[in-house]
């Protein structure tokens, strides 16, 4: 059976939402939570961007059973792989067995603000493959010492270290990403059904497969469109755009290119129909992944909570998901 769970979108929220929404997602009967590690938002208009690790902090704490995961972080430059292994075992260590860790190689959004040379995606992926490596090994309570390709370590040992590992699911979308993901992961992460999630597994990926929906749920489809054109434009950008873009004011330069109607023939769900949110599960189930989450564009987070627990888990409980 598929799990579904709720975003916490840390582009659109404050911290603080950010963990009420936490909480209203498990008692509104959502089996997992994702929340987003960026730097920036990609526009203005969605108006923030906290440190997601201490936002887990206070979801760890305002949560009873709901597992949490972060889809996905970028380990490799804004970040050095000491850093994400001490955070991540704090975090799993609050978190107490049911957090799960997704990474990627990241976007120039986020991750140039330290001053490096934005690398081409094939060394992004070298860079990922030996930041887990490093992050694997500090997870084991060893002193590390590490000189790579790429990183360095000295004398590194971690002393706040989680019961259990947390399984790392690494976020892929062509095929040679989707083939270091099932190399050097504990499962799949991705944005949106696509035929990635096959490559992955005839390379030998196993375990859990996670994607986003992204949904705009409103009184009427017209006033979802309007919301979502409002709030979410970059998801109607093209090809690389969203991985090569450095700045919020160059997706709002690039977002001048969509319009209305291309939200309305995007993949965002903005029908009030819960029947056309279970079709778009099950699209994601059709495609290979049995976590789906949703991601519910726009300030009006109670609505979407309301018609989730009211009208759409209803209809998924009587769908056929085989």
């Amino acid at each position: 059976m598929v799990e579904l769970g709720y975003t916490l979108s840390s582009e659109e929220h404050p911290p603080n939402d950010l963990v009420e929404h936490a909480t209203r997602a498990e008692d509104a009967g959502f089996d997992f939570l994702s929340i987003s590690d960026h730097f920036h938002p990609w526009t203005s208009q969605q108006g923030n961007s906290p440190f997601v690790w201490s936002t887990l902090g206070g979801v760890a704490h305002a949560t009873d059973d709901i597992p949490v995961g972060i889809g996905v972080t970028c380990p490799i430059m804004r970040y050095h792989p000491t850093i994400v292994a001490q955070a991540t075992a704090t975090v799993a260590a609050m978190l107490d067995g049911r957090f799960v860790f997704g990474v990627g190689t990241g976007e120039l959004l986020n991750e140039h603000v330290v001053g490096e040379h934005w690398p081409e995606h094939a060394v992004r992926l070298e860079m990922l493959e030996e930041s887990v490596e490093i992050i694997r090994k500090l997870w084991t309570g060893d002193q590390v010492s590490h000189h790579g390709e790429h990183y360095s370590v000295q004398n590194a040992r971690l002393f706040t270290l989680p019961e259990e590992t947390p399984p790392i699911l690494v976020s892929a979308y062509g095929k040679r990403s989707a083939q270091t993901a099932a190399d050097i992961g504990d499962g799949f992460w991705s944005v949106g059904p696509q035929d990635t999630v096959d490559t992955w597994e005839d390379a030998g990926g196993d375990g859990p497969r996670y994607t986003q929906l992204q949904v705009c749920y409103a009184e009427s489809e017209d006033e979802a469109v309007e919301t979502a054109y409002e709030w979410w434009p970059n998801s109607a950008l093209p090809g690389e755009l969203s991985a090569q873009l450095p700045t919020p004011v160059h997706f709002e330069q690039a977002c001048q290119m969509v319009e209305k109607a291309d939200i309305a023939e995007s993949s965002i769900v903005t029908s009030p129909d819960p029947e056309a949110h279970v079709e778009s599960i099950q699209t994601a189930v059709d495609a290979g992944y049995d976590h789906v989450y949703v991601h519910q564009i726009g300030p009006d987070q109670e609505a979407c909570f309301e018609f989730y627990e009211n009208e759409v888990f209803p209809a998924v409980e009587n769908a056929d998901f085989g």
